[in-house]
């Protein structure tokens, strides 16, 4: 945009929504021009931060009107470069939609605007003895956590995103206000237009507004660790888990350098070694088998003993340990800086992927911890990079496209839950081939003609 296309559109967007909601400031464009990735781009020329529905499609017929590129912005914790601004234009910061707008405990479903944070709906729903399950780890924004396709730790029993997103209302291209399907437990009317949204990284519209299956908090909940001799060990209990159907809520692999980080971070004393994170939940007598279950299978693959925590104090010390994993790494190299990478196989192809990325970190000299949502084959490398060294970095990127790589080539995905954003862009013809590469670049053409929403994201450049 030239300055005299930003000074216009600022004078619109300000009559529109109210000065209080267009901000140009260098330290708030700087702000909302990085997620916590590695990927970088430019500066929005424009930040709007608007309060209603109403504001969000005044916003869009705006930049329509002026082909300006519209970036959606939650909590800015995206791995992929989501909301980095590749042609500058407009920010939509949707952290002012945070309200809840209605819980219906009887239902099992919760609607909220697209910026209340993961840890706001928890804190409402958990006096009404209900939860939402999709933990990703970050206090990432509902909004993100839809336009993303995120997952967590208890994908493995509860699913993602596109499991437990009933129905939405979105902002499109072209100014309409779409509810994308009714709050039934089921339909077969029409396209699945909720599905189509969900993942859609802001691609093909503006999610403002969410309704979410909720879940009843477990009568009983057990969490347990068990430390392995290899990495092959803890895969190898896992599957077997899943193969005689024991419904884990939670499966985390941590592997040794992870340990180490997470026993520095937070005063934990666990071996430094392979070691899985569980949970189970369900009736008090369910959660004792299921656990003696898993405890007998984890003794059977060489377990140095396992570790129980029942009370919720201890859980959530255990968890919270978890969720701060990334700070933990961060932590083993000082001035460093994370680029993360995630990858999903089949379960059964999970040792041999993380085994050889394992292999090739050490080969390389590298500090790469590797942690896993390993009931469902997602794990997740973190290298730890110094900004001063860019080889360093080139070979990072390196190692990090050949785990993408591989995976696809035995049958997984370049990304579980992370995303595409324009950092995995370019694997997407190698996952779905061109031609179906070329059916996403229509349906992007049919919502978003002028392509003016989040450009450069999702799907590589043409040609």
């Amino acid at each position: 945009m030239t300055r005299a296309a930003v000074e216009l559109a600022a004078a619109e967007l300000t009559a529109a929504l109210g000065p209080e909601h267009v901000v140009a400031s260098e330290a708030v464009r700087a702000q909302h021009a990085i997620g916590e990735s590695y990927h970088r781009g430019g500066e929005p020329d424009l930040v709007v931060f608007p309060g209603s529905t109403e504001d969000v499609v005044a916003v869009v017929e705006l930049c329509r009107a002026h082909r300006v590129p519209i970036v959606p912005f939650g909590a800015g914790t995206s791995l992929e470069g989501q909301v980095v601004p590749l042609a500058g234009g407009v920010c939509v910061d949707l952290t002012r939609l945070d309200r809840i707008l209605r819980l219906s405990v009887e239902d099992l479903d919760v609607t909220v605007q697209a910026g209340v944070t993961r840890k706001q709906l928890d804190a409402r729903l958990r006096p009404e003895g209900v939860f939402f399950p999709v933990d990703p780890g970050a206090d990432a924004t509902i909004g993100g956590m839809v336009s993303t396709g995120a997952s967590g730790t208890t994908t493995v029993r509860y699913g993602a995103m596109r499991d437990n997103v009933l129905s939405l209302v979105v902002v499109t291209a072209d100014g309409r206000v779409v509810r994308t399907r009714s709050r039934a437990r089921k339909s077969s009317a029409g396209y699945d237009l909720t599905r189509l949204f969900v993942g859609a990284e802001g691609t093909l519209g503006i999610v403002v507004e969410a309704t979410l299956r909720v879940y009843p908090t477990p009568e009983a909940i057990s969490a347990a660790v068990a430390s392995f001799p290899t990495l092959d060990a803890a895969v190898a209990c896992v599957i077997e888990a899943i193969q005689l159907g024991i419904p884990v809520a939670r499966i985390e692999l941590l592997d040794d350098v992870q340990m180490d980080a997470i026993n520095r971070r937070s005063g934990l004393d666990y071996p430094v070694a392979p070691t899985l994170f569980l949970e189970f939940h369900g009736s008090a007598s369910e959660v004792a088998a299921q656990a003696e279950e898993v405890a007998a299978l984890a003794q059977a693959r060489g377990a140095d003993g396992v570790r129980w925590a029942t009370s919720e104090d201890e859980r959530r010390k255990l968890w919270e340990a978890r969720h701060q994993a990334y700070e933990a790494a961060l932590a083993l190299r000082p001035g460093s800086r994370g680029y993360i990478t995630d990858v999903c196989v089949p379960v059964s192809e999970l040792a041999g992927c993380v085994a050889q990325a394992r292999a090739e970190i050490d080969a390389a000299g590298l500090v790469a911890p590797i942690v896993g949502h390993v009931g469902d084959g997602n794990f997740h490398v973190c290298f730890l990079v110094d900004p001063e060294r860019p080889e360093e970095l080139e070979t990072v990127r390196r190692l990090a496209d050949g785990i993408a790589e591989r995976a696809i080539a035995v049958g997984g995905t370049c990304t579980g839950e992370h995303g595409v954003g324009y950092g995995k862009s370019k694997f997407l013809p190698l996952e779905h081939g061109e031609d179906g590469v070329e059916l996403m670049r229509r349906i992007k053409d049919a919502f978003d003609p002028q392509g003016i929403m989040n450009p450069g994201k999702v799907l590589p450049p043409a040609g």
